[in-house]
């Protein structure tokens, strides 16, 4: 009797009501991949993108090889730094959930548990380097000390909002700080930024790009074509997959196949190095960033990072994640929370301390607060304010066409 085929139908860690099992994850100990060479070859980082590059154990002390590489860079006022970034970064989610909630805006998504990533990556970017971000990126700004009011205002789309509300909220954009305008089309991003790095090099810029794409849209198009573009030319260009395990109530699963491969071991199959990072250890991610922005900037072609994380909060503010997974999940997320590790570590090289953290974290809750509610004097959902019909023609045009120049006198009349 001829046996029929079985389709294969991923699972997640849990469903509503069972017990979390995140035994699959492939998790490698502390120290055990040594610090490559900026030339590395994809062939020699196969080990790189299927294990995972950490520093800080489940004590919170650095060891390892990729511990001693960031000491060059790293300084303990650079540690606290990151950890006032991440403080920030939560307090502002928390307190635009809280508005959305209330109706002053019309939705807003959190990067709760992701923040080390983008707040630590930013820094190590100079001036002239330009992000390609998705809508949860918005730690690149805040690591990057984008102004407050433009970050909030732009989520109120109000008179403070540099955009003049011509996006969605969250869909921030920046090129002064190097934040190129987020695209609600998933995957796009990775093409834009390979075009990018390529018209910097041809330019003989020395910026480079960094795209960001998560699990889930790695099963686009845009996915791989970039890296096929990208194998080809070697533009200077860093390409993050953030794996923080759902896209939407999609399990990382449906996107990623195989439990027994990695992201990052797709991009070995195109010629392209690829290296696997703890993105809740804020030191592994300095380390990371630094070590993959300084192969790129030295013009020895692309490489692509997974980085490893988990998003605590809902997809957006018009999800609702106890429908799809277990409330349990985040706790038993077995890489711990960015802020606490960050906290932890620095209260073992008494460098901090737990008053000094519950100061830190009032103190920047008062800045966000403060700032929030001048921003909210310019406008919300529940009290909006009248803008100058002007503004529809301002930032369109470089030179804007002599119809609308009349038609801006007559607005103005």
């Amino acid at each position: 009797m001829t046996q029929l085929a079985k389709l294969r139908f991923p699972t997640p860690p849990s469903r509503p009501g069972e017990s979390v099992d995140f035994s699959h994850l492939l998790i490698s100990d502390v120290g055990q991949l040594p610090v490559p060479k900026l030339d590395l070859s994809a062939e020699d980082s196969a080990p790189y993108a299927h294990g995972l590059i950490r520093v800080l154990d489940d004590n919170g002390k650095a060891s390892g090889p990729w511990a001693d590489y960031l000491k060059a860079t790293g300084s303990v006022k650079m540690l606290r730094n990151g950890l006032r970034d991440m403080l920030k970064m939560r307090a502002i989610d928390q307190r635009l959930h809280i508005a959305q909630r209330q109706g002053k805006t019309s939705f807003y998504m959190q990067c709760t548990g992701e923040e080390a990533i983008g707040c630590g990556f930013a820094r190590m970017l100079k001036k002239g380097d330009m992000n390609f971000p998705t809508y949860r990126q918005q730690s690149l700004l805040v690591g990057a000390d984008y102004p407050l009011e433009l970050l909030i205002g732009q989520v109120y789309s109000n008179s403070m909002d540099p955009l003049k509300g011509r996006q969605l909220p969250i869909m921030h954009s920046s090129r002064e700080y190097g934040y190129f305008s987020v695209s609600g089309n998933l995957g796009t991003q990775y093409v834009q930024a390979v075009g990018w790095a390529m018209a910097a090099a041809l330019m003989k810029d020395d910026g480079i790009a960094a795209g960001w794409i998560g699990d889930g849209a790695t099963a686009s198009n845009d996915f791989h074509g970039a890296l096929l573009t990208a194998s080809v030319y070697r533009p200077p260009v860093v390409l993050n997959v953030v794996n923080n395990q759902w896209a939407i109530s999609s399990c990382t699963g449906f996107a990623g196949g195989s439990r027994k491969t990695t992201y990052a071991e797709r991009a070995l199959g195109y010629g392209i190095p690829a290296i696997r990072v703890d993105g809740n250890d804020y030191l592994a991610v300095l380390a990371a960033s630094k070590w993959a922005i300084e192969r790129t900037r030295k013009g020895l072609g692309p490489v692509l990072i997974e980085w490893l994380t988990y998003r605590v909060a809902a997809h957006s503010s018009s999800d609702d994640p106890s429908s799809y997974r277990s409330k349990d999940e985040a706790a038993a997320w077995p890489l711990g929370d960015p802020v606490e590790r960050l906290k932890e570590h620095l209260i073992s090289i008494d460098a901090w301390s737990d008053e000094r953290h519950v100061q830190a974290e009032a103190q920047v809750l008062d800045e966000v607060r403060v700032v929030q509610k001048e921003v909210e004097t310019h406008g919300t959902f529940v009290d909006p304010q009248p803008m100058s019909p002007v503004d529809i023609l301002r930032d369109v045009y470089a030179e804007m066409p002599e119809h609308l120049l009349r038609q801006r006198k007559e607005l103005e009349s």
